[in-house]
């Protein structure tokens, strides 16, 4: 198999987070899949991952050999996913758990409390040890084909961004304001402390701190790729055309508690990014100012490349196509903040873990990646 030496390559995916949104990275990945040899390895020796994007990144990583075939077992994963696999479901789960969390908050401060959460993704642990063999990351940096793999969380201890990264022995950790890498061994409760979308599902206690999904505190998410040696940056956004929009401006009545909710995961997600960007680009245009003889003495700044893709239909829209495939007690409970098949709130398209909605997300990536086919071959050079 075709490997990367890590010491040449520069290249980084980042795979931002979503919840459920996240199979559209899938299928961009697949799309980039069919434009090179089979038996090639990742293109992108340096992996970041957050909240949902966590866990394609870390797939990813397990298969850096074979490029091909990590993006197949990921693609297989989500066209047959069900929502019993992320978080219980049934009803008397569902019930149990909440009430569960009721009870706790009349414990003495003393007792060993359980994080609290509306839903209980326990699931989603038992699926990641049987799909994820973290050990096969340590070999892929040792034999070439992967220079690091970061996964970044939300710290509500020190409301900080931390990047956990696995990489090669020549990668320092880092400290910036509000955001830096510790290196460790990458494992299943780094994948579950990211995805943890805030009051949704339960913080993940790793070392002495508690953390959450990774978008939260996240400043500045190109910030782990550059840190770790980036010099050209593939990024899978979530940033979508709003359809409806004429819609959503001329109704009368107020946003529900559900619309805001979902402004605000989508401002989570989305915004920081592109603020990022712009400011990333305004760097590089900075540095065409100085002369090349002297760019080298600029501490901490370089010039970096970067290739955004975003999805070009509203996954809302989509989302709303199968609000019949979730499960009752689920919609039930969505009901009680205003979430129906008529509702403007984006949180079912985060949630809305169905083999269905995720199969018309991964071709929706596919499709949008082959339209910009000619321009992804030229940026990673295939």
């Amino acid at each position: 198999m075709s490997k990367i030496n890590y010491r040449g390559s520069k290249s980084a995916l980042v795979l931002t987070g979503g919840g459920a949104r996240a199979a559209y990275q899938v299928g961009v990945l697949k799309a980039i899949a069919q434009f090179m040899p089979r038996n090639h390895g990742i293109p992108f020796p340096i992996i970041c991952g957050t909240s949902a994007g966590s866990i394609n990144a870390s797939a990813l990583a397990c298969y850096a050999s074979c490029f091909h075939l990590g993006v197949k077992k990921l693609e297989w994963i989500w066209k047959n996913l069900t929502t019993d696999q992320i978080y219980s479901s049934d009803a008397s789960h569902v019930l149990g758990h909440i009430s569960q969390g009721i009870l706790s908050s009349f414990q003495a401060d003393y007792a060993n409390k359980p994080a609290r959460s509306i839903l209980n993704n326990e699931p989603l642990r038992v699926l990641l040890n049987k799909v994820v063999d973290f050990k096969r990351i340590d070999k892929n940096i040792l034999k070439g084909y992967l220079s690091a793999l970061s996964i970044t969380a939300s710290s509500y201890n020190s409301s900080d961004s931390i990047s956990f990264y696995q990489a090669h022995k020549n990668i320092s950790p880092w400290n910036r304001a509000k955001r830096r890498g510790n290196k460790t061994q990458i494992t299943c409760d780094h994948l579950m402390a990211s995805s943890a979308i805030p009051m949704l599902f339960p913080s993940v206690k790793i070392g002495h701190q508690h953390f959450g999904d990774g978008s939260i505190h996240q400043l500045s998410p190109l910030s782990p790729a550059i840190h770790l040696g980036a010099e050209r940056i593939f990024i899978i956004g979530v940033e979508q055309p709003k359809e409806g929009l004429h819609k959503l401006e001329n109704n009368p009545h107020p946003p529900s508690i559900a619309t805001i909710a979902g402004h605000m995961l989508d401002s989570v997600f989305a915004d920081t990014l592109q603020s990022d960007l712009e400011r990333m680009q305004r760097v590089n245009n900075t540095l065409k100012l100085i002369d090349k003889s002297k760019q080298k003495t600029q501490e901490g700044l370089k010039n970096i490349e970067n290739f955004l893709i975003n999805p070009s239909h509203d996954f809302n829209a989509i989302a709303l196509k199968y609000y019949n495939e979730i499960p009752l007690s689920i919609r039930l409970l969505l009901r009680t903040i205003g979430i129906s098949d008529e509702s403007e709130s984006s949180i079912l398209s985060y949630l809305l873990f169905d083999k269905h909605y995720c199969r018309d997300l991964i071709k929706l990536g596919f499709n949008d990646a082959l339209a910009q086919e000619d321009n992804i071959r030229s940026f990673l050079s295939i």
